[in-house]
This record gives structure tokens, C-alpha cells and sequence, in this order.
């Protein structure tokens, strides 16, 4: 059996070929296979030279923010995004590579059962940190075993507030306290050590600005002291479409 960490490793070191295409997307993206020491994962490749530009969004930039997510979600220690490495020698030029989680896509958010949605509290506050401008129904994935999973997380990031997202359930209540201490740990883990950027820091910042890295760690800030789930803003859109 592949695990979390082998798959990690497969994806960091393995040969890359792509099986097909992905057609519904606005970027181009790719099913490919892995291949390292033997063991192989299917995994999806999206190549930075496939993504469609974007006025407020450098460019070329969507596929390492889509490793700076899983990072993120580790840092976290949430387990929410799933392996994801930068590929600076895919098939078709550098790119960001992600185990294939395989799921029912007929199962979403717009579907789910109420205690499945009572789960999706460390989504919410993930996708606040990250200010993820683009969380779909679809975007959501629940894996044989149950556990869920995050995906395209390419238009996170950005300095000023660009949040969008189908998931509101849960605006007004307080978060739970372990996942408030976990938003207040990674804050720390943020936070420069004697001077310097944290090891955390700087790792992210190979894969984002040093502005948007000091952002995201003043947003899990803001967010654990005010140890409630927010409104939407009223003066912008704060659903993406399409929804699903």
C-alpha cells in the first residue's frame, strides 16, 4: 500500500506521463502516472504554462500556489490538501503535481448529508486563511475511508481579500478550540525568528511573494482572536460561479 509519505516521495522523484486531459477546467490540466522505484500513483499535473492569465494574479503563478496550499494545510496539521509537489520537469514544463484522490464526483457540498457538512468546519477556516477566491461544491472530495479532501487551490493567496466560497454554514459560531490553538500555532510558526524569516516562512516563499506570506499569517491571526466564523462581506461577491 502507497502512503502519504511514499506518495510524497513518488511525486517529488518519479517520471512523469500523462494518461489524458481534464476537459471541465478553465486551465489546462492533465491525469498523468507517477513512476518511482517501482511503485506508481496517478496523480493531476498542471502545467504553468496551460493556465489562462489573470488580471490580479502574477503570472504563471497558480500552480506553485497550488503547492503553497498543501504546505499550508500541513503546517496545520489538518491533512486537508493532498500531496502536492512543484514539477520543474513535467511533460509539458513545470507544473504543479497532486495525488489523485479517487471519489463519487456525484457526491459534493449541494448533495452531502448534515453530518457530513458538520465536518467541513476545518474547510471553512482553511480556505479563510488562505483566502481562497475560488471554493467550488465540487472542490470538496470524500475519499473511501470518509476523510475529505481540498483541491484547486490555484487563485489562494492574494494580498487583498478575495474570498469566495459556497460554504457558509457556519458564520456566527465559535470556532472550536483545538482548531483555534492550531490557527494560533501556525501564526507563531509564521512569525520571524530573531529577525530573520521562520523556516516556514521561507519555505512558502518559494512558492509565493513575501508580502502574501506575511498576509497569510496576519489572516490565521485575525481569525484566531476573533474566534468566530465571519459574514460574508455584504459590498462584494463572496460566491464563485460557477457554484459547483
Amino acid at each position: 500500500m502507497v502512503t502519504s509519505t511514499d506518495s510524497l516521495e513518488i511525486l517529488q522523484n518519479g517520471e512523469v506521463s500523462v494518461r489524458g486531459e481534464f476537459l471541465w477546467g478553465s486551465n489546462y490540466t492533465f491525469l498523468a502516472d507517477a513512476v518511482y522505484k517501482g511503485q506508481i500513483v496517478a496523480c493531476v499535473y498542471k502545467p504553468s504554462k496551460g493556465e489562462r492569465p489573470l488580471w490580479d494574479f502574477p503570472v504563471a503563478s497558480l500552480a506553485k500556489r497550488e503547492v503553497a496550499a498543501y504546505l499550508v494545510s500541513e503546517a496545520l496539521r489538518w491533512q486537508l490538501v493532498p500531496p502536492t509537489v512543484y514539477c520543474k520537469t513535467g511533460p509539458l514544463g513545470a507544473g504543479s503535481l497532486q495525488l489523485y484522490i479517487d471519489h463519487d464526483p456525484e457526491y459534493h457540498y449541494f448533495n452531502f448529508t448534515p453530518e457530513d457538512r458538520q465536518r467541513l468546519r476545518p474547510t471553512v477556516l482553511f480556505d479563510l486563511v488562505i483566502n481562497n477566491a475560488d471554493r467550488k461544491g465540487s472542490h470538496v472530495l470524500r475519499d473511501e475511508s470518509a476523510h475529505f479532501w481540498l483541491i484547486d487551490h490555484g487563485v489562494s493567496f492574494h494580498i487583498e481579500d478575495k474570498l469566495r466560497t459556497v460554504i457558509w454554514d457556519f458564520v456566527g459560531e465559535n470556532i472550536p478550540q483545538n482548531l483555534c490553538a492550531d490557527l494560533v500555532d501556525f501564526a507563531q510558526c509564521l512569525k520571524p525568528v530573531n529577525g530573520a524569516p521562520s523556516p516556514l516562512a521561507i519555505e512558502l516563499m518559494g512558492y509565493l511573494s513575501r508580502g502574501e506570506v506575511r498576509a497569510l499569517g496576519g489572516r490565521a491571526e485575525r481569525l484566531a482572536a476573533a474566534g468566530r466564523f465571519p459574514s460574508p462581506d455584504p459590498y462584494r461577491r463572496a460566491f464563485p460561479w460557477p457554484q459547483i
